[in-house]
Protein backbone atom coordinates (compact mmCIF):
# COMPACT_ATOMS: atom_id res chain seq x y z
CA UNK A 1 0.00 0.00 0.00
CA UNK A 2 2.78 2.36 0.89
CA UNK A 3 4.43 1.73 -2.66
CA UNK A 4 1.31 2.12 -4.40
CA UNK A 5 0.85 5.68 -2.79
CA UNK A 6 4.80 6.97 -3.24
CA UNK A 7 3.77 5.67 -6.90
CA UNK A 8 0.15 7.50 -7.32
CA UNK A 9 2.37 10.33 -5.73
CA UNK A 10 5.08 10.11 -8.47
CA UNK A 11 2.11 10.55 -10.76
CA UNK A 12 0.93 13.93 -9.69
CA UNK A 13 4.78 15.13 -8.31
CA UNK A 14 6.54 14.73 -11.79
CA UNK A 15 4.05 16.42 -14.46
CA UNK A 16 3.49 19.17 -11.82
CA UNK A 17 7.25 19.56 -10.95
CA UNK A 18 8.47 19.20 -14.83
CA UNK A 19 6.27 21.48 -15.67
CA UNK A 20 6.84 24.57 -13.13
CA UNK A 21 10.41 23.83 -14.05
CA UNK A 22 9.99 23.80 -17.86
CA UNK A 23 8.03 27.15 -17.63
CA UNK A 24 10.50 28.85 -14.48
CA UNK A 25 13.48 27.75 -17.08
CA UNK A 26 11.67 29.61 -20.00
CA UNK A 27 11.04 32.89 -17.88
CA UNK A 28 14.44 33.11 -16.41
CA UNK A 29 15.71 32.73 -20.05
CA UNK A 30 13.38 35.51 -21.56
CA UNK A 31 14.18 37.75 -18.38
CA UNK A 32 17.76 37.59 -19.03
CA UNK A 33 17.87 39.04 -22.21
CA UNK A 34 17.35 42.31 -20.86
CA UNK A 35 20.15 43.48 -18.16
CA UNK A 36 17.97 45.55 -15.96
CA UNK A 37 21.22 45.60 -13.44
CA UNK A 38 22.31 47.66 -15.91
CA UNK A 39 19.42 49.97 -15.99
CA UNK A 40 18.28 50.16 -12.45
CA UNK A 41 21.33 48.95 -10.63
CA UNK A 42 19.30 45.71 -9.18
CA UNK A 43 17.64 42.93 -10.90
CA UNK A 44 14.07 43.54 -11.70
CA UNK A 45 12.41 40.55 -11.71
CA UNK A 46 9.58 40.04 -14.74
CA UNK A 47 10.77 43.06 -16.41
CA UNK A 48 12.69 41.12 -19.41
CA UNK A 49 9.81 38.87 -19.74
CA UNK A 50 7.39 42.22 -19.56
CA UNK A 51 9.64 43.84 -22.04
CA UNK A 52 9.57 40.96 -24.35
CA UNK A 53 6.32 40.83 -24.86
CA UNK A 54 5.53 44.57 -25.37
CA UNK A 55 8.61 43.88 -27.98
CA UNK A 56 6.64 41.15 -29.89
CA UNK A 57 3.47 42.65 -29.72
CA UNK A 58 5.06 46.27 -31.17
CA UNK A 59 6.38 44.04 -34.06
CA UNK A 60 2.81 42.67 -34.53
CA UNK A 61 1.47 45.99 -34.39
CA UNK A 62 4.30 47.19 -36.83
CA UNK A 63 3.83 44.35 -39.67
CA UNK A 64 0.13 44.70 -39.60
CA UNK A 65 0.75 48.61 -40.36
CA UNK A 66 0.44 49.58 -44.10
CA UNK A 67 3.76 51.97 -43.63
CA UNK A 68 5.36 49.46 -42.49
CA UNK A 69 4.29 46.50 -44.70
CA UNK A 70 6.99 47.06 -46.72
CA UNK A 71 9.70 46.05 -44.49
CA UNK A 72 8.40 42.91 -43.12
CA UNK A 73 7.60 42.32 -46.87
CA UNK A 74 11.54 42.86 -47.88
CA UNK A 75 12.57 41.05 -44.86
CA UNK A 76 10.60 38.05 -45.97
CA UNK A 77 11.91 38.42 -49.70
CA UNK A 78 15.69 38.51 -48.34
CA UNK A 79 14.97 35.21 -46.57
CA UNK A 80 13.07 33.37 -49.28
CA UNK A 81 16.08 33.89 -51.55
CA UNK A 82 18.97 32.71 -48.70
CA UNK A 83 19.79 29.15 -49.76
CA UNK A 84 20.17 27.50 -46.72
CA UNK A 85 17.55 29.63 -44.59
CA UNK A 86 14.71 29.80 -47.19
CA UNK A 87 13.75 26.12 -46.00
CA UNK A 88 14.13 26.74 -42.04
CA UNK A 89 12.42 30.45 -42.62
CA UNK A 90 9.21 29.86 -44.72
CA UNK A 91 8.69 26.52 -42.83
CA UNK A 92 8.50 27.82 -39.58
CA UNK A 93 6.80 30.60 -41.39
CA UNK A 94 4.10 28.60 -42.19
CA UNK A 95 4.12 26.36 -39.48
CA UNK A 96 3.71 29.12 -36.91
CA UNK A 97 0.61 30.44 -39.66
CA UNK A 98 -0.76 27.22 -39.35
CA UNK A 99 -1.38 27.66 -35.37
CA UNK A 100 -2.19 31.67 -35.15
CA UNK A 101 -2.21 33.48 -38.25
CA UNK A 102 -4.98 34.32 -40.35
CA UNK A 103 -5.01 31.08 -42.69
CA UNK A 104 -5.11 28.47 -39.94
CA UNK A 105 -4.68 24.81 -41.54
CA UNK A 106 -5.15 22.58 -38.70
CA UNK A 107 -8.69 22.81 -38.22
CA UNK A 108 -9.54 19.54 -39.62
CA UNK A 109 -8.71 16.83 -37.60
CA UNK A 110 -8.59 13.37 -38.46
CA UNK A 111 -8.45 10.07 -37.59
CA UNK A 112 -6.85 7.57 -39.87
CA UNK A 113 -6.90 3.92 -39.59
CA UNK A 114 -3.12 1.87 -39.59
CA UNK A 115 -4.32 -0.60 -42.12
CA UNK A 116 -3.14 -4.40 -41.24
CA UNK A 117 -1.96 -3.01 -38.02
CA UNK A 118 -5.37 -2.37 -36.79
CA UNK A 119 -4.41 0.85 -34.89
CA UNK A 120 -5.70 4.32 -35.06
CA UNK A 121 -4.05 7.91 -35.50
CA UNK A 122 -5.32 11.50 -35.05
CA UNK A 123 -3.98 13.91 -37.15
CA UNK A 124 -4.92 16.95 -38.85
CA UNK A 125 -5.40 17.14 -43.03
CA UNK A 126 -3.18 19.75 -43.93
CA UNK A 127 -3.82 19.33 -47.55
CA UNK A 128 -6.28 18.71 -50.22
CA UNK A 129 -4.74 18.80 -53.39
CA UNK A 130 -1.50 16.92 -53.50
CA UNK A 131 -1.16 16.85 -57.56
CA UNK A 132 2.32 17.73 -57.30
CA UNK A 133 3.77 14.93 -55.66
CA UNK A 134 1.59 12.42 -58.27
CA UNK A 135 -1.04 12.32 -55.65
CA UNK A 136 -4.30 13.24 -56.67
CA UNK A 137 -6.35 11.14 -54.70
CA UNK A 138 -4.80 11.22 -51.50
CA UNK A 139 -4.56 13.89 -48.67
CA UNK A 140 -1.77 15.10 -46.60
CA UNK A 141 -2.30 14.50 -42.62
CA UNK A 142 0.28 15.98 -39.72
CA UNK A 143 0.41 13.84 -37.01
CA UNK A 144 1.98 15.98 -33.90
CA UNK A 145 4.39 14.27 -31.42
CA UNK A 146 3.61 14.36 -28.31
CA UNK A 147 6.71 15.66 -26.24
CA UNK A 148 8.91 15.52 -28.95
CA UNK A 149 10.82 18.01 -31.03
CA UNK A 150 12.05 15.25 -33.99
CA UNK A 151 11.21 12.83 -36.53
CA UNK A 152 10.87 9.49 -37.05
CA UNK A 153 12.42 6.96 -38.87
CA UNK A 154 10.45 3.71 -40.18
CA UNK A 155 11.26 0.80 -42.39
CA UNK A 156 9.44 -0.54 -44.86
CA UNK A 157 9.26 -4.08 -47.39
CA UNK A 158 11.12 -2.12 -50.42
CA UNK A 159 7.64 -3.18 -52.31
CA UNK A 160 5.82 -0.85 -50.39
CA UNK A 161 7.92 2.30 -50.77
CA UNK A 162 6.83 4.14 -54.01
CA UNK A 163 9.49 7.10 -54.93
CA UNK A 164 8.35 10.50 -55.59
CA UNK A 165 9.02 12.81 -58.59
CA UNK A 166 9.49 16.13 -56.86
CA UNK A 167 12.58 18.02 -55.73
CA UNK A 168 14.24 16.48 -52.22
CA UNK A 169 14.13 20.49 -51.15
CA UNK A 170 10.40 21.09 -51.79
CA UNK A 171 9.72 17.89 -50.60
CA UNK A 172 12.13 18.47 -47.54
CA UNK A 173 10.30 22.07 -46.85
CA UNK A 174 6.68 19.96 -46.82
CA UNK A 175 7.67 17.64 -43.93
CA UNK A 176 9.59 20.56 -41.74
CA UNK A 177 6.64 21.87 -41.18
CA UNK A 178 3.89 19.93 -41.16
CA UNK A 179 2.95 19.71 -44.54
CA UNK A 180 1.40 23.59 -44.25
CA UNK A 181 4.48 24.88 -46.63
CA UNK A 182 5.15 24.91 -50.08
Amino acid sequence: MLVKSFLRGLLFVVPVAATVYVLWWLFVKIDNLFDTRAWFGFHVPGLGVACTVVGVTLVGLLASNILTRWAVNLMDRVFQRLPLAKVFYSSIRDLMEAFVGERRNLHSPVIVSLGEIGGEALGFITRDDLAWLDRKDSVAVYFPQSYNFAGSVVIFPKERVTPVRAESRAVMQFIVSGGVSG
